[in-house]
């Protein structure tokens, strides 16, 4: 296998060609799911429904993302090229479709069905297309790169947490250059060359010519056997940790644009949500890669809870949010409680596909990483709507006055209730560090 790990040879037997290059064009188009933020009061305008009632599509996107991945996963180890044809096809069809019901349901406003078909569209059918084309490359990606796993899988995952920096100018340009239903028009021509992109990574993506796959009985054990090599209690503490991890991340970064605008940054709160986007990528690749030199990979979890722990400890015992638009350092502290929760929500998805290999080996790594995406698909229902519930219900709105391109504008906040959301995440996050510490057995042996 030495032409594998090297690189060398042609592009056929060449690691960047068959499985890093094929990752980041699936993950750089799937990863724009998170770019719904954008335009999503848009299509509520557009179609004649509240914010609130679009909501519901992003996060059915994210729900079929998980439950796809958790029941396709056998699809994905036994067959790659099928699962990323799957997911091109999924992703670009589901994409098409929600800007065929958005055009739809601009000249028939509030149609029921305009807002079905964008929750068929925008969360069915392109969550199935997440979670397979999310799972696809995982696997491979460590096949080649073995010495390095955290680096390859940090490296993919990052396409995914970078996505939405790189098209977020994009499709802002987009929805102002193209006029008149300029929203449907970007979901179509976005659809067709996201198409174009994860159809060329699934003609590239190739598992090492000389990896055996386990297909018999006798080789290849099933999946509850495979978890029984360890104590359950150790599995379902892998699981507890990510979903958790994704619940605290959501519900803050749900609410990042507005504490941003809490602190006094209303009209650098775009340039400060990119920042958060590039943390937030570079601490999927970053925290993958350190995990690479650690004996035991769980290390990495401990650092990414202790931190965001004590981040959100000082923050709540400052009252960072509340006060913060009066005094420079504790707006500052906070900014920088909101880069460490953008890193070490990427860092948690970039590692939990290595630290199952690490306990479980690499022989049903895709089915039961899949399994465990199915916290991603229940944090998807609960972080951001627990959050939103929070801020609903505590606190008290004010309106804000900012100057943005030499206008004024007005915004209505509610700081005590960004605060009190804190209150949740800490929580949760004690929890998850005790999963961390006490459930998740320690493991030298990198499989």
């Amino acid at each position: 296998m030495s032409d594998n790990k090297n690189g060398s040879g042609g592009w056929r037997t060449n690691k960047w060609v068959r499985a890093a290059i094929p990752a980041l064009l699936l993950h750089c188009s799937i990863g724009t799911v998170y770019c719904w933020s954008l335009f999503s009061q848009e299509i509520a305008d557009y179609i004649g429904y509240s914010k609130g009632a679009t909501e519901w599509a992003f996060s059915f996107a994210i729900f079929f993302l998980g439950m796809s991945a958790a029941f396709l996963g056998n699809v994905v180890e036994k067959d790659i090229h099928k699962s990323s044809l799957i997911a091109s096809i999924c992703f670009a069809a589901g994409m098409i479709l929600t800007g065929v019901f958005i055009m739809y349901g601009g000249s028939h406003q509030h149609s029921p069905v305009a807002l079905i078909g964008i929750y068929l569209s925008y969360g069915f059918i392109m969550g199935v297309g997440l979670g397979t084309g999310y799972l696809s490359p995982v696997k491979t990606l460590m096949l080649w790169f073995q010495d390095r796993k955290g680096l390859a899988t940090g490296l993919a995952v990052a396409g995914f947490g970078a996505a939405k920096a790189i098209a977020s100018p994009i499709m802002t340009s987009m929805l102002s250059g193209l006029g008149e239903g300029g929203i449907w028009k970007m979901f179509i021509i976005l659809g067709c060359v996201y198409f174009v992109m994860m159809f060329v990574g699934h003609l590239l993506l190739a598992k090492p010519a000389d990896w055996h796959e386990p297909q018999g009985k006798g080789e290849k054990p099933g999946i509850m056997a495979t978890l029984k090599t360890r104590p359950i209690t150790n599995y379902i503490g892998i699981w507890l940790m990510f979903y958790i991890n994704i619940t605290c991340g959501l519900a803050l970064i749900s609410q990042e644009k507005m504490i941003f605008k809490c602190l006094g940054f209303a009209a650098a709160a775009g340039i400060l949500s990119t920042i958060s986007a590039i943390f937030n990528a570079g601490g999927r690749l970053g925290f993958s890669a350190w995990a690479d030199t650690m004996k035991d990979r769980n290390t990495i979890y401990k650092l990414i809870f202790i931190l965001s722990i004590a981040f959100t400890g000082l923050v709540m015992l400052t009252q960072g949010i509340k006060t913060g638009s009066g005094n420079m350092a504790l707006a500052i502290l906070v900014l920088a409680l909101v880069y460490v929760v953008n890193a070490g929500y990427g860092g948690g998805f970039s590692n939990v596909p290595t630290l199952l290999s690490d306990h479980y080996g690499m022989g049903s790594i895709s089915a039961i990483h899949g399994i465990t995406l199915s916290a991603w698909a229940f944090a998807g229902l609960t972080g951001n709507q627990v959050a939103s519930l929070i801020v609903r219900r505590t606190g008290v709105e004010e309106t804000i006055t900012y100057m943005e391109k030499g206008a004024s504008h007005t915004a209505t906040v509610n700081p005590t209730g960004y605060q009190n959301v804190l209150i949740f995440t800490i929580i949760l996050y004690v929890i998850a560090l005790c999963a961390c510490l006490f459930l998740v057995k320690p493991t030298t042996d990198k499989k």
